[in-house]
């Protein structure tokens, strides 16, 4: 199957494994699945690496340098049918609200392509109404 990973999870793949989650590390380790990291997470990683230096040390370009160079990974880009999904996107006003559009333009390129599942940790993305995403 084709699995996008949410930016925690590909930073952790990546930089920390001892903090990936079991069901997470089975997913990524199938030889049968096709993992993908997407041009929004490079975007996100990016914008709070300059925001936060200290804290967030690693560039979009080492992520990606590292993903091609030390991974199968592939780059999954930004297409105008995945923002098209953002209108069909929807939550339900009695769950807790969330705020990221990181989150919600990668399960937009999620639902564009179809075939694949998101998977992530992010409890509060099970509350939309997407039936493709694992949460770990």
């Amino acid at each position: 199957m084709k699995v996008l990973l949410d930016t925690h999870l590909l930073l952790w793949t990546l930089m920390d494994f001892s903090k990936l989650p079991e069901k997470a590390r089975k997913i990524i380790n199938d030889v049968n699945n096709e993992i993908y990291y997407s041009i929004i997470s490079l975007w996100e990683i990016e914008l709070k690496r300059v925001n936060n230096p200290v804290i967030f040390p690693y560039t979009a370009e080492v992520i990606e340098k590292i993903c091609h160079e030390k991974t199968d990974f592939h780059l999954l880009q930004l297409t105008q049918e995945s923002i098209y999904q953002l209108d069909k996107l929807q939550r339900p006003e009695s769950v807790p609200r969330h705020k990221d559009p990181f989150d919600r333009m990668l399960i937009c390129q999620v639902l564009a392509k179809r075939d694949m599942l998101f998977l992530t940790h992010d409890s509060l993305l099970g509350d939309y109404n997407v039936s493709n995403i694992i949460i770990c």
